[in-house]
Parts: C-alpha cells; sequence; structure tokens
C-alpha cells in the first residue's frame, strides 16, 4: 500500500463529511446562500495568502531543483490563478478590493494557517507536504465529483469555482504532491509515518471546519 492510501484510509470517513457538507453541496446544486459564498470567498482569499507561503518553504526546504521547481510552480499558480478567481468572483459578490486586502481571519482561518506553517516552519519537507496536502488532494476530489453533476460547471456564480478545482491543471498539482509524499515517505520508520499521519489527519479536520465555518459565517463570538 502507498502512504498516500494509507493517509486517505485513515480520513475517510472526514473525506466524506467533507464532500457531503451542505456547503459543499450547496456549490454543486446552486442552492448554496451567496452570502454564505461571499463570507467563504473573503476567507478563503487570507488562507491562500498563507498557504501559499508554506509552497515558499517548501522551495527552501527541497534538495533538489526539480522539487523546488514544483514548488515554485504551486506558489506561482496559487498567487496568480487560484487568487485571480478569488479577485474576479469578489467583482461579482459587490467585494472590493479593499475589502479582500484588510479582511482579517476568522478563528478557524487562523488557526489553520498558523498550524500550517508552524509545522511547515518547524518539521521536515515530509511534515510540510502532509500539512498541505488535504487541501489541494480534496480540492481536487469535491471538483471532480461536483463537476459530474448535469448544470454545476455552468452556474452563474458557482460554475468557475468547480471548473478550476475539477481542471486537469489543478488535478496535475494534486497529483504532484500526493506522489511526493509517497517519495518522501520511503524508508522512513513507523514512528515517523505515524507523525505524517497525524499531520494530515489535523489539516484534514480542519477541512472540515472551515466548510463549517463558512456555512455559518463564523469570525470571534466576543465580537457579536
Amino acid at each position: 500500500m502507498k502512504f498516500s492510501e494509507r493517509l486517505l484510509e485513515k480520513v475517510l470517513p472526514i473525506w466524506k463529511k467533507n464532500h457531503a457538507h451542505p456547503f459543499v453541496q450547496g456549490i454543486g446544486d446552486g442552492s448554496l446562500d451567496k452570502e454564505k459564498f461571499r463570507f467563504y470567498m473573503i476567507q478563503d482569499y487570507v488562507y491562500l495568502i498563507e498557504y501559499a507561503k508554506v509552497f515558499a518553504l517548501g522551495a527552501v526546504k527541497a534538495t533538489d531543483l526539480a522539487t523546488m521547481g514544483n514548488f515554485a510552480k504551486l506558489l506561482d499558480s496559487t498567487l496568480n490563478e487560484e487568487m485571480e478567481l478569488h479577485r474576479q468572483y469578489a467583482k461579482k459578490f459587490g467585494i472590493s478590493v479593499e475589502e479582500l486586502e484588510t479582511a482579517k481571519p476568522s478563528p478557524t482561518t487562523l488557526a489553520y494557517t498558523h498550524y500550517m506553517l508552524h509545522v511547515s516552519q518547524n518539521g521536515t519537507l515530509a511534515e510540510l507536504v502532509a500539512a498541505l496536502l488535504p487541501c489541494t488532494w480534496s480540492y481536487w476530489e469535491i471538483g471532480k465529483a461536483l463537476n459530474e453533476r448535469k448544470g454545476a460547471s455552468e452556474h452563474e456564480f458557482y460554475g468557475e469555482w468547480v471548473r478550476m478545482y475539477s481542471s486537469n491543471e489543478f488535478g496535475q498539482l494534486a497529483i504532484w504532491c500526493i506522489d511526493l509524499i509517497d517519495e518522501l515517505a520511503e524508508g522512513k520508520i513507523e514512528s515517523e509515518l505515524v507523525k505524517l499521519e497525524e499531520i494530515f489527519l489535523n489539516t484534514t479536520r480542519f477541512e472540515y471546519m472551515f466548510w463549517e465555518m463558512a456555512f455559518n459565517e463564523m469570525m470571534w463570538p466576543t465580537d457579536e
């Protein structure tokens, strides 16, 4: 069994919950409240700024030019393609550039990104990949699943999101990350593999929490 298969087996119950979450399902059938998606886009924009830093750290920790180059591609894709999608959506939803750039992270966004950066800065390259992988991998899987729904990729508001995350281009980035974790896991002792598994599980949990946060538009309860 590949290590990536072991990881997926470990988190499959959460993975299924992510796919079944009402926010994800609402994107697929077009029923999601636009205010909830607006909230999500702003928080995801804040998230991606920090996520991009993880790819930059990956390039720093890489030990060969090919891996450095692929992390650079991921960094470029995040900053100039994925975040551009958010900027285009912002126009549709009446979100100003200033609102995007000055947005504050929700507690979930803050906790998720800080955890990823902590692991990435203090851990090995394998630990870094384990931390970032659930986002890339699960979004590709969700995108593909939603793309199979009739009309989902053509929806006025959510179709572009479905098309991007189900695209071959995004899929190739996800596959590279999956292959990399398998490569980096080779030869590691069981205690090291368990640590990678725990990191992957934690960021998968954060993925679910992010959908939950977006659906309920959850900011700091003390600010209400």
